[in-house]
C-alpha cells in the first residue's frame, strides 16, 4: 500500500502534518509536480519560480536524508498521478490544504474528481490556521490559536525507498517565463528561512515595531520570512511557537517584548486575510462590495499603468519604491500599501490591473493576502477606512534625508535636498524633467481630491450600508471571546508582508 504525498505550498519536512499522516499509512511516494499551466498564469513570474525551485531542491535533500528522495515531474498533475498510480499501486493521496489563486482552486477540484473516479481517498490536511468550509467567523480566532499551540507534527524517522527515477526541475526558459532579473532576490530553502528566523528573533527584531515603516530600516528590521511562509519552506506554527518562546525570554531583554508581540499579531492577521480568500475565492476577481466593483474603468489607462510599473511616474518616492521592489522582490508593508493607494486613487487604475504586476514582482506572493490587501487599499471592500496615501508626505516621513530616493533614482543626483521629493518645484527642473526623469504624470493634490470625491460619493445610501453589513458578517475579524464584529482595522495592520 503506497500513499502518494503531493507537495504544493508546503515545501518542508519539519512540522508538515501531511508528511506525518502519509508516513503513518506506510510507504510514501513524495511528489512535486511542476505545472506549466500554473506558471503561465498572469500572476506568476520567473523570480517566483527561481525561489520555489530552490525550496524544492532543499526539500529533495531533506527527504533523501530520510531515505526516499522527492520525485519531480513536469506536466498535468492528473496525468502524472495516473501514471504513478498504475506503476506503484497508489492507494491514497495526501496533500496539505492550499488557498491559492483561482487556477489552483479549479485544479484541486479536478484532482479530487479524478481521485473519486478511481476510488482513491484524497486527504487534504490543514497546515495553518486557515479553515476549510468555515460556516462563519464567530469563534475562528480561538480555533486558529488552538492550532498554533498544538504540538508540531513529527518528522518521520525514515521513509522506505521506492525505486523510481527522481526527475529534474525545468528552468524558467523551459516554462516560458519572461526573463526577470531580480538581482537581490532572497534565496529559497528551509535552511535560509530558518537562519532568518533565528537572526530576527535574537539579533534583528528588537526595533521591528518602530522600524518596519521606512524602507530604509525595514529591510533589516523586518523578519523577511514572508516568501518562506508563502511557499511553506517554514511552518507558520513553528514560527509562531518560536516567537512566543523568544517573547518569554525577552522579559530579560529590554525593548524586545513589544516588537515580538507586534510580530505575533501580524502572524495572526496573516491567517485572517488568507481566510477571506478561502471563504470567498471570487475576491481575486470581484470586489467584496458589489457597488464598488466597477468604481474604476476595467480597462486601465495603459500609459499610466506602464509608468507606475516601471517606476517612472515622476513622483520620486513612489518610483524609488517600485524600483527597489523590481530589484529585490520584496518591500515593506507601508510601501506596498502606498504603491497600491497611489495607483488606484491618484492614477485611478482598477485594483485588478494593479494587482497583477505587483503579484509578479513579489517573490512572496500569497494570493489570500495579496488580493484582500489590493481591495482594502483601493477602498472597494466597503467596510475599511479609506486610506489615501500622500506620496510626497510619505517620502518626507519615511525618507526625510532622501537617501532611499537617491539610491534608487540616480537620475536625481543633481536635485537639491529641498526639492528632492518634489523636483517639479525646483527652479532648474527644466534641465531634468522630461529628459532624464519624467515630469509627474498627475498633479498629486488635484488627483487625490478628485478620487476622494468619487470614492465617498459611491459609499452613500442605505443599500450600500446593507451590503457592507454582509461583508462584515462574512469577512470581518471578531474580538477574541465575543461574537461581535470588530472595530475598524488599525492602520498599522493594513498589510501583512512580514
Amino acid at each position: 500500500m503506497t500513499t502518494l504525498l503531493w507537495f504544493k505550498r508546503d515545501l518542508r519536512v519539519h512540522d508538515n502534518p501531511a508528511l506525518a499522516l502519509a508516513a503513518g499509512f506506510g510507504d510514501v511516494l513524495p511528489v512535486y509536480v511542476v505545472e506549466p499551466d500554473l506558471w503561465a498564469q498572469p500572476d506568476a513570474s520567473a523570480r517566483q519560480w527561481a525561489f520555489v525551485a530552490e525550496c524544492v531542491e532543499s526539500l529533495r535533500a531533506d527527504l533523501a536524508a530520510l531515505g526516499q528522495p522527492l520525485l519531480v515531474r513536469t506536466g498535468d498533475v492528473v496525468e502524472v498521478f495516473e501514471k504513478l498510480r498504475l506503476r506503484h499501486g497508489v492507494t491514497r493521496i495526501v496533500a496539505s490544504e492550499e488557498t491559492g489563486n483561482g487556477w489552483t482552486y479549479a485544479r484541486d477540484r479536478r484532482v479530487a474528481a479524478w481521485a473519486r473516479g478511481k476510488g482513491l481517498p484524497f486527504v487534504e490536511v490543514p497546515q495553518t490556521g486557515v479553515m476549510r468550509r468555515l460556516q462563519g467567523r464567530d469563534g475562528w480566532a480561538g480555533q486558529r490559536d488552538a492550532f498554533m499551540v498544538a504540538a508540531q507534527a513529527p518528522v518521520p524517522v525514515a521513509l522506505k525507498p521506492i525505486a523510481e527515477e527522481t526527475g529534474s526541475l525545468p528552468d524558467a526558459r523551459a516554462l516560458r517565463l519572461v526573463p526577470d532579473r531580480c538581482a537581490h532576490r532572497q534565496r529559497g530553502g528551509t535552511a535560509a528561512g530558518q537562519a532568518l528566523l533565528d537572526s530576527f528573533l535574537h539579533q534583528r527584531g528588537e526595533s521591528y515595531r518602530f522600524a518596519m515603516s521606512s524602507p530604509l530600516s525595514a529591510e533589516r528590521a523586518c523578519s523577511r520570512l514572508s516568501p518562506y511562509l508563502a511557499f511553506g519552506a517554514l511552518s507558520l506554527r513553528a514560527v509562531v511557537q518560536a516567537t512566543a518562546a523568544a517573547r518569554l525570554d525577552a522579559r530579560a531583554r529590554r525593548g524586545w517584548a513589544p516588537s515580538l508581540r507586534s510580530f505575533e499579531a501580524r502572524l495572526a492577521w496573516r491567517d485572517h486575510f488568507i481566510q477571506k480568500l478561502e471563504d470567498e475565492p471570487a475576491i481575486e476577481y470581484r470586489a467584496m462590495h458589489p457597488a464598488l466593483d466597477d468604481l474604476r474603468p476595467r480597462t486601465p489607462d495603459a500609459a499610466r499603468l506602464a509608468a507606475w510599473e516601471r517606476g517612472e511616474t515622476g513622483l520620486p518616492f513612489v518610483d524609488a519604491c517600485m524600483r527597489y521592489l523590481q530589484a529585490t522582490g520584496w518591500i515593506n508593508f507601508r510601501m506596498r500599501a502606498m504603491l497600491v493607494s497611489v495607483a488606484t486613487y491618484h492614477l485611478w487604475l482598477d485594483w485588478r490591473a494593479v494587482g497583477l504586476p505587483l503579484a509578479r514582482m513579489f517573490t512572496d506572493y500569497e494570493p489570500g493576502i495579496h488580493w484582500s490587501q489590493c481591495q482594502m487599499q483601493a477602498g472597494v471592500t466597503g467596510i475599511n477606512t479609506i486610506r489615501m496615501y500622500n506620496p510626497v508626505k510619505q517620502g518626507l516621513d519615511q525618507d526625510p534625508e532622501g537617501r532611499f530616493i537617491r539610491r534608487w533614482l540616480p537620475e536625481l543626483t543633481d536635485v537639491p535636498d529641498a526639492f528632492l521629493h518634489e523636483p517639479w518645484k525646483w527652479a532648474e527642473a527644466g534641465k531634468l524633467l522630461g529628459r532624464r526623469y519624467p515630469e509627474p504624470i498627475i498633479d498629486p493634490v488635484a488627483a487625490a481630491r478628485e478620487a476622494r470625491e468619487k470614492v465617498y460619493g459611491a459609499r452613500k445610501g442605505d443599500a450600500f450600508r446593507a451590503a457592507a453589513a454582509g461583508v462584515v458578517a462574512r469577512h470581518a475579524s471578531r474580538k477574541r471571546g465575543t461574537r461581535r464584529a470588530p472595530a475598524p482595522l488599525p492602520s498599522a495592520q493594513l498589510s501583512l508582508e512580514l
